[in-house]
């Protein structure tokens, strides 16, 4: 009895102060920016540790190979994981766009042509006024308005040219260039990703960040469950995920997603193990402390050191 009055209590309370609360936080202006600025000072949290010197032994001068598809501005030009552990990286840079990837230097890792699920000719959509934005696939100005672009700017997303390229599957380029094991891969094409995914062979990057549009703004671009769904088939399993632009819906319309091998099975657990070094640097990197503290525990893998660290994400 006791029990029941002290919860009718509680609810009449919370009936009272809720509103009271609505409004203080409308006064102070706390509203969906704010909110997302908290956000993501929280998802960047980590950022804050340098985990350089447990990298540098830990990988005692190797280099994690990385593919970065879609690399117009440069490897990491995003900035989506701190820009001081770039030098661990060994960076193959594709971009489609000649005029791009002459910007990108002369370096030999810098290839100037498409991907794809095997060698072909395709059509590139090129938006001047958002070079960026660049797709296999058209813009489609009937589903704009959901990511909240204004009427105006639609001109921003003008195709003002169409290129042909020549593709090649990633599996391929990477034998060619005579890549044995691929350590982190970053696909970023505007709704190509699934048809690149497809031609990756026997490829099994410890690391996957790739673009998901849950609302795409192209024309036929596969849905993003398709895309999932195949990364599930290839063993990986998502562990991050974060919100990319402007919607208006409540799920993001496009997400940059982070999966890795699916530590849950054997297969997973083995592909971490085999190149455990390579692994722990990569999820130091990317700030990802107490999923990795969990696998290291399960896997048998002793690493004091991180004991220091608490993941600033949950706290």
């Amino acid at each position: 009895m006791f029990k029941k009055k002290i919860l009718k209590l509680t609810r009449s309370l919370l009936k009272r102060l809720l509103p009271l609360i609505f409004k203080i936080l409308i006064k102070l202006k706390l509203n969906r920016r704010t909110i997302n600025f908290l956000n993501n000072k929280s998802y960047n949290s980590n950022s804050s540790y340098n985990f350089t010197k447990i990298i540098e032994n830990l990988l005692n001068d190797k280099k994690i190979v990385a593919l970065d598809v879609g690399a117009q501005g440069g490897f990491n030009s995003d900035n989506f994981f701190p820009s001081k552990y770039n030098i661990f990286f060994e960076d193959i840079l594709i971009e489609p766009i000649k005029e791009e990837a002459e910007k990108l230097g002369n370096k030999k890792s810098i290839i100037n042509k498409g991907l794809w699920s095997k060698k072909d000719t395709k059509k590139l959509y090129i938006l001047g006024g958002r070079l960026g934005s660049s797709s296999m696939y058209e813009p489609d100005k009937q589903k704009f308005d959901l990511h909240n672009i204004k009427e105006q700017n639609y001109k921003n997303y003008d195709v003002t040219n169409t290129i042909k390229i020549e593709c090649d599957s990633l599996n391929n380029l990477l034998t060619e260039l005579d890549i044995k094991n691929l350590d982190y891969l970053k696909i970023d094409t505007q709704g190509a990703e699934l048809e690149i995914l497809s031609g990756i062979g026997n490829y099994r990057p410890l690391l996957i960040k790739v673009e998901a549009h849950i609302f795409s703004m192209y024309k036929d671009v596969p849905s993003w469950n398709s895309l999932l769904d195949y990364l599930y088939k290839l063993n990986y399993v998502v562990v991050d995920w974060k919100d990319i632009g402007e919607h208006n819906t409540r799920v993001p319309a496009e997400m940059d997603m982070i999966l890795i091998p699916n530590f849950n099975n054997e297969d997973g657990k083995s592909s971490i193990i085999n190149s455990k070094e390579k692994f722990i640097s990569l999820m130091l990197i990317f700030g990802q402390l107490n999923l990795l503290k969990l696998i290291l525990k399960r896997l048998n893998i002793d690493k004091k050191e991180l004991e220091e660290f608490q993941d600033l994400y949950f706290n």
